[in-house]
């Protein structure tokens, strides 16, 4: 039976990925969600259960708060800037169940430009 709820089935395939990454503190997860309205990005260490830095559209001076591909590259910018302010360089990426493609590809290759490595 096939699943009609778009959500449910984002949270299925975010589920099957998580079995197999997990972020330590020398190479933390990258996580990324996109509500309708924000972006969210976090680098977290699963072993310590922390969140070492994170970025979003809801904090000042992103502008206007819209999840679009203009605002997922400058969430990929700043989360970058921050992560290399930390002393991390390599990250191991967690799409979050959602498809490789335009916002997700948007943000990687934007942290990717400014140093991080996956």
């Amino acid at each position: 039976m096939a699943v009609k709820n778009r959500k449910l089935t984002r949270t299925r395939v975010h589920a099957r990925i998580r079995k197999t990454l997990s972020g330590t503190p020398q190479r933390p997860r990258l996580a990324v969600y996109f509500s309708n309205s924000n972006v969210y990005a976090q680098l977290i260490d699963d072993v310590a259960g922390k969140t070492i830095v994170s970025a979003s559209t809801k904090e000042k001076g992103f502008g206007e708060s819209r999840a679009n591909v203009a605002t997922a590259i400058k969430v990929g910018q700043t989360i970058a800037e921050r992560a290399l302010g930390a002393n991390i360089t390599a990250v191991v990426f967690d799409r979050g169940g959602f498809t490789y493609h335009g916002k997700v590809k948007a943000l990687a290759d934007a942290a990717r430009e400014k140093g991080l490595k996956f």
